[in-house]
């Protein structure tokens, strides 16, 4: 084989050998998955989570190497007792790093309006969110955290328009161009 062969070719374990330390020394990043439920009515399902100040849609961060949409049909089953099959990615939000934390990327998907014989068999898991309550939209500014307000707020936007937000820390993304 010709030394002007790609690597791939010429030694294939170099070559797995290159990819892992690629692997290994590149950026990973935590991922959330949040969902968007609403009521008939139209008011918004906000948790209150045990393990921080604010309330929050449902959902949660993904496992390692667990897709998004899965980790939020796991999270929505741990933290209220529903079997939910999944719904249209309404939001891919990126957060700058802050606290101790690096930066994510956090997804909202559409759970769209919850039937009564859903809402009814909602159950809290003893170690998940301390309650949970249907709002009107013009509450959640009083719950949520800026960013997260922002975000709920683009994903209802795409919700009702059909599209996907792409948004840094809850804001339209500085390189988009409306």
């Amino acid at each position: 084989m010709s030394a002007d062969a790609p690597l791939f070719e010429r030694d294939p374990e170099a070559y797995r050998a290159y990819l892992a330390e690629g692997n290994r020394t590149q950026a990973r990043k935590r991922v959330g998955a949040d969902v968007l439920f609403r009521d008939g009515q139209g008011r918004i399902l906000l948790v209150n989570p045990r393990y921080k100040p604010d309330w929050d849609l449902p959902g949660g961060m993904a496992e390692a190497n667990e897709p998004p949409l899965e980790a939020a049909k796991r999270e929505i089953l741990e933290e209220l007792g529903l079997d939910w099959r999944g719904g249209r990615m309404l939001v891919v939000d990126w957060v700058a790093p802050h606290g101790p934390w690096d930066d994510s990327l956090m997804f909202v998907f559409d759970g769209g309006v919850l039937s009564e014989g859903e809402r009814t068999s909602l159950r809290l898991d003893e170690n998940e969110p301390d309650g949970y309550e249907f709002v009107d939209s013009g509450v959640i500014e009083g719950r949520l955290r800026p960013h997260v307000l922002l975000r709920v707020q683009n994903a209802l936007v795409a919700q009702r328009d059909g599209g996907t937000a792409y948004l840094h820390g809850g804001s339209s993304a500085p390189d988009i161009r409306r």
